[in-house]
């Protein structure tokens, strides 16, 4: 098993920033895709940004330019910068890692239990 451990949501006035952190533990032979995901209540959950093995990042187009994804593969973490937030970020932000326990079986997709971002106007 993996555990992914979010950490950095708050209360925050629009324009203003925060960083999530997430840190992956466990059974890790190796780490593929790590992303951010977030979810408004009444929403589905949607893609923010998501970052290869290889550094390879692609981005939701309401957050282009204004967040950025970063990760430490030697720590097993990913990070989120957010900056110029407005009202509509607010949501609950996940983590997703997909993982590998061994070279001999498929990758498992885990996922955090979620931070808070609340941004108020």
């Amino acid at each position: 098993q993996v555990q992914l451990v979010e950490s950095g949501g708050d209360l925050v006035q629009a324009g203003g920033s925060l960083r999530l952190s997430c840190a992956a533990s466990g059974n890790i032979f190796r780490i593929n895709d790590m992303a951010w995901y977030r979810q408004a209540p009444g929403k589905q959950r949607e893609l923010v940004a998501g970052i290869t093995s290889g550094a390879r990042t692609n981005y939701a187009d309401s957050v282009k330019g204004r967040f950025t994804i970063a990760r430490d593969n030697a720590k097993n973490t990913v990070l989120l910068q957010m900056n110029s937030l407005k009202p509509a970020d607010t949501a609950r932000y996940y983590c997703y890692a997909s993982a590998e326990h061994s070279p001999f079986y498929p990758p498992r997709d885990y996922w955090g239990q979620g931070t808070q971002v609340t941004v108020s106007s």
